[in-house]
Parts: structure tokens; sequence; C-alpha cells
């Protein structure tokens, strides 16, 4: 849905427009997101693989191989994740009318296993699990949304705020627990949280002033950050994505985004 490629040639054969991107934020950072064509894809229900690297759904979980080449700079990025499902969520949320922007989140609570052998790192935590499905290209339905989640003690919770490019607003506040369960409750009010240095706006929901502790991506049309933030009375940490699709329309950002981007051709 980001390639520049696939814009330019009108949105069309989307399978000649796939990759898997990659983000490894701390010491070492890594970053890798390879478009390639059909001939490097492969997919089932259980399975969806862009030239090495590949996903696999066993019902519990989910496999994921990665054999990618870093951009800009070019180095290896292999390794194997393990996500195992704590909550699974069969909910879909319809974001616009007619259908044309659904999100569900999968596994709002999961747990998962990083073991990378270039760089050579692993590490065992929580994780977060989500798909986004539309039918048109996300700036034709949006202008921006604003999304996070935090692990409370014994459950999760999502907020997600996008305003309509034909006008209102969507606005999630969801709570997920340990038994499967999901009860939609009230949402703090907004904080704004710092500009980032592409001077990108962003806000947050928190029932008092939030505190950025990093911010993980820092792109002229998108950011991701861990925030601190105080939700249902509890001090929280979230990730959190805000979203600028006016500016990602810009034709002067889809001509950098290949820098970020590229593209491969053949089966590889």
């Amino acid at each position: 849905m980001f390639s520049p490629y696939y814009a330019w040639r009108g949105r069309r054969a989307p399978e000649e427009h796939c990759a898997i991107n990659v983000a490894l934020y701390g010491e070492p950072a890594r970053w890798a997101m390879t478009e390639r064509g059909a001939g490097a894809l492969s997919r089932s229900s259980q399975h969806f693989a862009v030239g090495p690297s590949a996903l696999r759904w066993d019902g519990q979980g989910l496999d994921i191989d990665i054999d990618e080449v870093c951009a800009p700079f070019p180095r290896r990025l292999s390794g194997k994740v393990r996500l195992d499902v704590e909550t699974l969520n069969r909910r879909v949320f319809e974001l616009s009318p007619a259908g044309r922007h659904s999100w569900r989140p999968i596994a709002p609570l999961a747990r998962v296993s990083v073991d990378m052998s270039r760089p050579a790192i692993s590490w065992r935590g929580h994780a977060y699990f989500d798909t986004n499905r539309g039918a048109e290209p996300l700036e034709a339905g949006f202008r921006a949304w604003n999304w996070s989640r935090a692990r409370l003690s014994d459950r999760a919770r999502v907020f997600y705020d996008a305003e309509k490019r034909r006008g209102g607003h969507t606005a999630l506040s969801l709570e997920f627990d340990a038994h499967g369960g999901l009860v939609e409750r009230p949402a703090p009010g907004f904080v704004r949280l710092p500009r980032t240095l592409w001077r990108l706006p962003r806000q947050a929901r928190s029932a008092a002033p939030a505190r950025v502790i990093a911010t993980l991506e820092d792109a002229p049309f998108y950011t991701r950050s861990q925030i601190a933030h105080e939700i249902d009375g509890e001090q929280a940490v979230s990730v959190h994505e805000s979203l600028d699709l006016d500016r990602f329309a810009s034709p002067i950002v889809k001509a950098m985004l290949p820098f970020r981007m590229p593209r491969k051709s053949g089966p590889a």
C-alpha cells in the first residue's frame, strides 16, 4: 500500500508489488523493505512468501523466516521470529463506510521469540499482531490517523483514531483480556506529543500528559514511537503511530520512497 512503483503503475497488478518489511530498532538497528514481482510471490491460506522471506500460520501462531538485504546501506538481515497467540480476536472493525477499509487486531495479546543470526541478537517478550485491508488507496479514505497499543497488567488497550477523507472520524477504544474478551471502553482525551524531526504532528490518548520515550521511525509522512502515558488509572508504555496521508500523497514524498524501498526483479 506504500509502494511508489504500484502508484506509478496506476495501482494495477498488485501481485507485482509485494514486500516484507523488517524493522529492527535499538543497537544494532536495521531496515529492509525490498519490493518484488509476482514471480517471487507464493501464498496460500497458511503461508505468504516473498523471495527468500516467508510467514507461516499454524493456527496457534506465526513463524517468520527473514532473509533480506537492508536499505539504503546494503547489509544482511536474517533470522527467525515466532509469535505465539495468547488472545485470538475474530472481530473485524470497519473503518469507513461501504467496507472500503477494515482492520482486525488478530492477536492483541501474544508472546514473541526473536532469534536473529545477522546481526546476532535475540530476545523474548510480549507482542501484537494485526492486519489492515482496503478496497481503495489509504489516502483516498483518510487524511490522517493515530494508533496506539499498550499491554497492561492483565489486558491490552488499543486506540485507533482516523480522520476520514470524506468527513467525520473513526474512534475506537478497545480492551482485550487474557480470556478472549473484548470491551469497547470510554477513551481518555487527546494529548499532544512533540513534533518529529520531519515536523509531523502526533497526538495520543492519555489521562495525563504523555512522554515520548523513543521515536523509532521518523519519515516525512509516518512516525512510530514508544510513549509513556496514563490509561485507566495505570501507567502504561505503548507503541504509538501517526500517519499523515496528505503528505504521503505528495509526489515529492513518493519520489523519496525508493531510497528506503528498492525494487528487485526476478524470482529471488
